[in-house]
């Protein structure tokens, strides 16, 4: 048996037992080791019940179902979600749009099992704890930014600041491109600015396109990338590029937007880009990241035993936190 984390209640979070997942063929079973936060704020302040929390995961290879490439007591990192492993998509290493993609994982659990293929092994001077960025952290801002291409010679508006968002200040901060954000939360906003943002914008001032503009010769932004999901930041990112530049959506949302593909993407010129994760050939080059950047290590502001998930959770419902880990066995 193993302690995995669970939400019983409205704001109520505490571990259960549940059998060790069973292995198969093609596939590693992975002792966690850190099992970074993301979203799971969300169910645990709604309240919906689950004992499958957690998609982001760096920890060791106990056991490995058939011959392969991975060795027990390997060091890795777990991609989310999984995929079949034989499309075109998982063997280009775009496992993340496989048509069977499964999406559900267990990450906050003392154990998991994921298919081999998706499995990175970590470099022998990378900690687990800094590995774990390459997932949700660094991964989809990664992703969006080597589709784009973006470099020294940008400006780069990132909308959103949780996380994902930070993340990206991180990412493009690397290229040494230049960074304009929009967020609303002073935390958060406080720490883009000391990881180089030129400057933080409230999306609730009525004048923030027009600031957003000033800070580019009023043509525009190079590039856009939205982690928040929230229809008026799309909005803003369509509105604020400059002719010709691009957008890449990473923060998900169910609501429609509005696209008149007419003046917004014909006449203006746009490319718009839908980013969810990296290309796995890519894993290399987030490693470098990881290692070289000296603002990756601002990232991870708690670690909490996971036996203190109901602090765990409380802390990140508050908002005012970037990466939260969780150590499964402690």
């Amino acid at each position: 048996m193993m302690k995995k984390a669970a939400i019983v209640g409205e704001r109520q979070a505490v571990l259960v037992e549940a059998p060790i997942p069973e292995l198969k063929q093609d596939e590693v079973l992975i002792k966690v080791h850190v099992a970074p936060m993301c979203s799971e704020y969300k169910k645990f302040i709604n309240g919906t019940v689950g004992n499958c929390l957690g998609h982001e995961a760096a920890g060791e290879i106990a056991a490995v179902g058939g011959a392969g490439s991975h060795q027990v007591g390997d060091r890795v990192v777990l991609m989310p979600l999984s995929g079949c492993g034989h499309c075109a998509l998982c063997e280009a290493g775009d496992y993340i749009h496989c048509l069977d993609n499964k999406m559900s994982d267990c990450t906050m659990s003392q154990y998991i099992v994921k298919p081999s293929f998706i499995v990175k092994k970590i470099p022998d001077d990378i900690s687990y704890e800094k590995a774990s960025l390459a997932c949700c952290a660094l991964g989809p801002t990664f992703g969006a930014m080597q589709i784009m291409g973006v470099n020294v010679f940008d400006t780069v508006l990132v909308t959103g600041l949780g996380p994902v968002g930070i993340g990206a200040v991180v990412n493009a901060r690397y290229r040494g491109a230049r960074v304009i954000a929009v967020e609303s939360n002073e935390y958060r906003s406080q720490l883009a600015r000391e990881l180089g943002a030129v400057d933080v914008i409230d999306p609730r001032d009525p004048e923030a396109l027009a600031k957003i503009r000033s800070l580019c010769n009023e043509t525009g932004p190079d590039y856009a990338i939205d982690c928040s999901g929230a229809v008026p930041a799309h909005r803003l990112c369509i509105d604020a590029v400059r002719r010709k530049g691009k957008i890449a959506f990473v923060g998900e949302s169910h609501v429609e937007t509005p696209v008149t593909i007419s003046k917004d993407l014909i006449r203006k010129g746009i490319h718009l880009f839908g980013a969810w994760h990296y290309n796995l050939n890519d894993f290399p080059k987030i490693m470098q990241v990881i290692r070289h950047s000296p603002l990756v290590e601002k990232m991870v502001t708690h670690q909490f035993p996971m036996s203190r998930i109901q602090e765990a959770f409380e802390t990140s419902a508050q908002q005012n936190s970037v990466k939260i880990l969780l150590k499964p066995w402690e």
